[in-house]
């Protein structure tokens, strides 16, 4: 029980340890024990994604299904501008990801077939590019309109993880019922910068 002016200490009433006990048992049952084949064949397909174990299997844990698309928003890549370019070391991150589809949302006024073809002269491909959501459609058109983007582009809903910057790329998660949303500064270490021609 918390009464004002309480900071939350640990509790003083009798049982306290017992069930802390009682709860950590609960926790480490529901948690798998994984055999350690399955534990390193998903450390290397973490590293295959660019993440982090930890990062990885949280997405795993969350939706059940494995990693098959980032869809990365203009936002999310630094690219606000007709003519910006990628960070190159940014560029080259994307370039190697192995065993996933990249997916891209540009945010007016870019057109996205051109910014699709600006990133493949950097050597980053993706598979579909499409305009991202906007402010003013409702949450129906928005889930709606990313349903429509990744059944065009064959991906699974649950699989696909958005990397972007803004809290409307983060409720697109929401929306289409996706994997997980990591922000730029997360998924690429902090390193993306703005580049002009």
């Amino acid at each position: 029980m918390s009464y004002p002016g309480h900071n939350g200490g640990p509790t003083l009433e009798p049982g306290a340890s017992w069930r802390r006990h009682c709860w950590s048992e609960a926790r480490s049952a529901l948690l798998p024990t994984l055999p350690v084949e399955i534990v390193r064949l998903r450390v290397k397909r973490a590293a295959e994604l660019g993440l982090d174990y930890r990062t990885y299997a949280g997405f795993r844990a969350t939706s059940g299904h494995d990693i098959v698309a980032f869809l990365f928003s203009t936002n999310a890549l630094r690219l606000i501008r007709e003519g910006d370019r990628m960070a190159p070391v940014d560029a080259a991150k994307l370039a190697a990801l192995g065993g996933v589809s990249r997916l891209l949302a540009a945010q007016p006024p870019l057109d996205p077939a051109r910014v699709r073809e600006g990133l493949a002269r950097q050597g980053v491909e993706f598979g579909a590019a499409g305009r991202a959501p906007g402010l003013a459609q409702t949450w129906s058109e928005t889930r709606a309109a990313l349903r429509a983007f990744l059944a065009e582009g064959g991906q699974p809903a649950g699989g696909v993880v958005v990397i972007g910057e803004t809290a409307l790329e983060r409720d697109w998660v929401a929306a289409a019922r996706m994997a997980g949303f990591l922000t730029a500064a997360r998924y690429f270490g902090g390193q993306t910068a703005v580049g002009g021609i």
